[in-house]
């Protein structure tokens, strides 16, 4: 008897896994575009937060640059801006620096790159801004 019903039992199973067949596949196919589009977001996010980290540090850069005495001022502040900006940012950056009292201000604007950087953009600018105290008397 044990036999018997393992046998029939056995059977069941493998009738109804022969009617299954491909369904994982079927249900994969049908997530899959999801999946896709939940990376992309995901991407897009981490490229935004990028570029906010970019122009913050840019803007750091450059006004700490704007503060020494010997070879400061605006043009070493947006050389110093520019630096270390990658060419996908740099190409669209506009960077402002000027004195503000006994502050040097640094204002640095980028361009929000769409997925991939360098091919299109965003239509807003992710704005860093960053202050350091003039130095010498």
């Amino acid at each position: 008897m044990r036999g018997a019903a393992r046998g029939l039992l056995r059977g069941v199973c493998a009738g109804r896994g022969g009617r299954d067949r491909g369904q994982v596949s079927v249900e994969f196919l049908g997530i899959a575009p999801l999946i896709l589009i939940v990376l992309a977001l995901l991407w897009q996010f981490v490229l935004i937060g990028y570029t906010y980290s970019l122009a913050g540090h840019a803007a750091d850069r450059g006004a700490r640059s704007g503060t020494a005495t010997e070879t400061g001022g605006e043009a070493a502040c947006q050389a110093a801006a520019m630096k270390d900006l990658p060419d996908a940012w740099s190409a669209g950056a506009d960077i402002e620096c000027a004195p503000a009292g006994d502050l040097w201000k640094a204002r640095v604007g980028l361009a929000v790159p769409v997925l991939f950087p360098g091919a299109a953009n965003f239509p807003w600018r992710v704005i860093g801004t960053a202050g350091a105290v003039k130095e010498g008397p």
